[in-house]
């Protein structure tokens, strides 16, 4: 007997209606233009695959995660409810008149308060890194905090778990954060040998269920350690062999760390609080872990929380902001230099008011797609005047962005979407004269044995590299 209707016509229709309204949300809530075009012509050329994939990585869930955690009452999500804890509190710091407008800017976007009396140290490479690392955990008496992207089961990576467990032995309350991706570059990840030995540990967004597959794209990328409250270290650098480069590991990479003391410190703990409790549910609270913040030197400093969630776009703002505020120098080294539209604008702009614009990249990327997409959009910023510099082997995960000799910004973002839109990332921003002019030597160091790119040169390659790098960079909004 026939049926009364045409089975394979009702699909058709559900397809195409499930395909509009995915379609109709990505127009209503994607913010990048590029993306929101790339998804709807996905959904609407795929109907049924398009919407599923839609689904699974477009959709930003982090935000009714962290609106259920807050409904169960008094766990806080973000760093700011943990800073204005009586036994943090710092009184606003300000800036020179000369950064005045950066400062403004930034105090407008975050939430957290520029405040004064740090003393920061920057740390090169492992070898500069780890041994300070390593000794803060070892005289910590009270509590101590980790958060790391990559901490991989190496001979590093044994180092700090010995600490760690050392300081477990002692008494001393340990918490342990790595990013549930991250964790796997090692297999068997770290995570279980940390636990046997004592160590308080908690992923970072793990789920290996299907319906977890969103979180794929929503990683923890900070960079934190802190000691008793009192002495904090913040960064890129991951926990691994191939960060102590003179070591000559397969994989070598460069990278840039900070160790800082003062008021900013219970600000690091409180963005670390935020995200344990995140992840764990458990508060960290009490004068062990925030102690009465007191001064230990000179600079003034500001943490910038980045991430999909409350915090999106902080640290793109403050980019774009002080680069609006430069009058003579901009100096930007990353490891990844996938800009979008209004940062290629605003270092063109820069450029063209007489600004020395000086961008430093690897020559050679971890990530070989990532480089084409980099390499096709860099005469954007070569035809307006900014020069761009690609640095030799080892490959360089640094991240520093100085202005005018007395404004620095570093930490663990990237020039990337991914970095600016994705991950949860934490930086800092510093003034301070002398340490940019550390800074600057550094910045200066690494290009000397740089080439710089001729924009003539670059506009002359041979046509098949031009052709894959364009078509790489198409894929910019997604890298």
């Amino acid at each position: 007997m026939a049926l009364p209707f045409d089975p394979s016509l009702i699909v058709a229709v559900l397809s195409v209606l499930l395909g509009v309204g995915t379609a109709l949300h990505v127009v209503l809530h994607k913010r990048d233009v590029r993306a929101a075009t790339g998804w709807v012509g996905l959904v609407l050329m795929f109907p049924l695959v398009g919407p599923l994939l839609y689904a699974l990585f477009g959709v930003n869930r982090i935000r009714r995660r962290a609106r259920a955690l807050r409904g169960r009452g008094s766990t806080p999500s973000s760093a700011r409810q943990w800073v204005e804890l009586p036994a943090v509190a710092s009184q606003p710091a300000m800036p020179p008149s000369r950064f005045a407008a950066i400062a403004y800017l930034v105090g407008r976007v975050v939430d957290l308060p520029l405040v004064g009396g740090n003393r920061v140290e920057p740390l090169v490479d492992g070898e500069g890194a780890y041994p300070p690392m390593l000794a803060a955990i070892a005289a910590a008496e009270r509590t101590l905090s980790l958060s790391t992207y990559i901490f991989d089961r190496d001979e590093a990576g044994e180092e700090f778990v010995a600490a760690l467990a050392a300081a477990v032995a002692r008494g001393v309350a340990v918490r342990v954060l790595i990013d549930a991706m991250g964790a796997r570059y090692s297999l068997p990840t770290v995570v279980g040998v940390l636990r046997r030995r004592g160590v308080r540990t908690a992923r970072f967004m793990k789920s290996l269920a299907p319906w977890g597959l969103p979180r794929l794209n929503l990683r923890t990328h900070r960079k934190i350690l802190v000691a008793d409250g009192r002495v904090g270290f913040v960064g890129g650098i991951n926990i691994r062999q191939g960060h102590r480069v003179q070591s000559r590991p397969k994989h070598p990479v460069r990278d840039l760390h900070f160790q800082v003391e003062g008021p900013i410190v219970p600000h690091l703990q409180a963005v670390f609080a935020a995200d344990w409790a995140f992840t764990t549910g458990e508060e960290l609270a009490g004068e062990a872990w925030f102690p009465e913040p007191r001064p230990a030197g000179d600079t003034l400093a500001r943490l910038i929380p980045d991430g999909p969630d409350e915090d999106l776009d902080k640290a793109r703002w403050t980019l774009l902001g002080a680069l609006a505020a430069a009058r003579d120098s901009v100096k930007v080294l990353t490891p990844y230099f996938l800009p979008d539209q209004d940062l290629v604008t605003a270092l063109a702009a820069a450029a063209l008011r007489g600004v020395e614009v000086e961008v430093l990249i690897p020559a050679r990327s971890n990530l070989p797609y990532v480089q084409w997409a980099s390499q096709g959009q860099l005469w954007q910023v070569l035809e307006h005047g900014c020069r761009v510099w690609l640095a030799p082997s080892p490959f360089d995960h640094s991240k520093m962005m100085l202005v005018d000799g007395g404004w620095a910004f570093v930490g663990s973002a990237n020039w990337d979407p991914r970095s600016l839109r994705l991950n949860f990332e934490l930086n800092v921003e510093l003034y301070d004269r002398a340490l940019c002019r550390r800074l600057d030597a550094l910045f200066d160091d690494k290009r000397r044995d740089a080439r710089e790119i001729v924009a003539e040169e670059w506009a002359g390659r041979p046509l098949p590299l031009r052709l894959r790098d364009g078509i790489a960079r198409l894929a910019l909004p997604y890298l």
